[in-house]
C-alpha cells in the first residue's frame, strides 16, 4: 500500500499540532485495489446516538463548507498514526443476537460523561469482515488494524471520560475468538431474547443478519451454499440458532462473561453490568438510566411498548430449544 497521502490542508495543519487528535477513521473504500481509509473530525463531541451511522451523519453536518471535501489517506498510514494518542481502554464488549435490548444498554451507559460508547460502529464492521472480501486480508492482520481503530475511536475528549464500552454488531459473535486474543482479559456480556420475539421483530423490519446474502454466509459458518436451501423464515430462523449455539460453545470455556436474558428489564441488567465491570454508578447517573429507561431505544422521545408475538413457526423448532437449554444454564450460574 504505497499510494501517496491525499487530504486537504485543513487535516494536515491539524496533524502538525496533535496527530489524530479527534479524527477517527469511519470509512474503508477499495480504490483501484488500494484499500483506502476515510476520516471525519469529531469535533471533540460525545458519542451519544442509538447508532454510530447517525453519529457520523452528525460529524458530517458540523463539518459545515468543509462537508464535502473527504480526507482519505493510505490504510498503512492509518495504521502508523495511533502513537500517543490518548484514550480509554474497553471495559467491556457488548454481544447480542439482535432486538435484545443492546441499544437500550448502550444509550443508559451514555447517561455518564464518564463513558464513551460505541454502538455498532461500520468501521469496525469493515475490518472484521475484510477477510471475507479480500483474501489478502488475515485475521491477524484485521485484528491490529482493529485494536488501533478502538484507540482512534477511544481518544479521551474530555477528562471525565474513563471507561469505552463497544456494542457489537451481532454477527460479531462469530469473530469470538478473535476478540478474545485480542482482548483477553476484557469483560464480555453476552445478551440475548426469546428467539421468537426476535424473530418476529426481523419479520417486521429486517436486519442486514435477517437477509440472505447482505452478511457473508461465511460469516455464520453456513457452508458453501448452505443458505441456498431455505426460504426467508427458515434463513432467519438458522443463524438465530447459530447464534445461540455460539453462546453455549463460549460459556463452557471463557470465565469472563455475562449472559443476560432480555426479560430480566432494563434496569436489572445495567445493574448486574455494572457490577460485572466494576463500573461505578452514582444516584444521579442512576437516576438518568432510570428515566431513559422507559423510552424506546432507538426513538428516545417515544415511550417504549410492545406486544410479544404468541405463535412459535415451525422453523424455530431447535432454536427455541437452544434457548430454553441457555436460559437454563445462565439461572445456575
Amino acid at each position: 500500500m504505497t499510494q501517496k497521502l491525499t487530504m486537504p490542508d485543513h487535516f494536515n495543519n491539524y496533524m502538525d499540532n496533535f496527530p489524530l487528535k479527534n479524527w477517527i477513521p469511519y470509512k474503508l473504500v477499495n480504490i483501484d485495489g488500494q484499500m483506502q481509509c476515510y476520516w471525519l473530525d469529531t469535533f471533540s463531541k460525545p458519542f451519544s446516538e442509538p447508532f454510530f451511522d447517525e453519529t457520523i451523519l452528525k460529524y458530517r453536518t458540523l463539518r459545515g463548507k468543509n462537508g464535502a471535501i473527504e480526507s482519505i489517506s493510505d490504510l498503512q498510514l492509518f495504521d502508523e498514526w495511533t502513537d500517543n494518542l490518548p484514550d480509554v481502554e474497553p471495559a467491556a464488549i457488548i454481544f447480542h443476537i439482535s432486538r435484545c435490548g443492546s441499544t437500550l444498554v448502550s444509550q443508559l451507559l451514555t447517561t455518564s460523561n464518564e463513558h464513551i460508547v460505541m454502538p455498532e460502529v461500520r468501521f469496525f464492521d469493515d475490518l472484521l469482515r475484510l477477510p471475507y472480501q479480500y483474501p489478502g486480508f488475515t485475521a491477524d492482520v484485521t485484528s491490529d488494524l482493529l485494536k488501533k481503530a478502538i484507540k482512534y475511536y477511544g481518544q479521551k475528549k474530555s477528562h471525565a471520560e474513563k471507561r469505552l464500552y463497544i456494542k457489537a454488531d451481532s454477527w460479531h459473535i462469530f469473530f469470538y475468538e478473535q476478540l478474545r486474543r485480542l482482548y483477553p482479559t476484557v469483560p464480555f456480556v453476552l445478551m440475548y431474547r426469546n428467539p421468537n420475539e426476535v424473530f418476529n421483530s426481523h419479520k417486521k423490519l429486517p436486519g442486514m443478519q435477517s437477509v440472505p446474502g447482505l452478511i457473508e454466509p461465511g460469516v455464520f459458518g453456513f457452508a458453501d451454499g448452505e443458505e441456498a436451501q431455505y426460504n426467508h423464515d427458515e434463513y432467519l430462523a438458522a443463524v438465530l440458532e447459530k447464534y445461540l449455539d455460539k453462546y453455549l460453545q463460549i460459556i463452557k470455556t471463557d470465565s469472563r462473561f455475562l449472559l443476560v436474558n432480555y426479560n430480566e428489564g432494563p434496569m436489572p441488567i445495567m445493574q448486574k453490568i455494572a457490577t460485572f465491570t466494576n463500573t461505578p454508578v452514582s444516584d444521579d447517573v442512576l437516576l438518568a438510566m432510570e428515566k431513559r429507561s422507559h423510552y424506546n431505544s432507538k426513538k428516545p422521545r417515544e415511550v417504549f411498548s410492545e406486544t410479544s408475538p404468541i405463535n412459535i413457526p415451525e422453523c424455530l423448532d431447535k432454536t427455541m430449544q437452544l434457548y430454553y437449554l441457555l436460559d437454563e444454564k445462565r439461572k445456575k450460574i
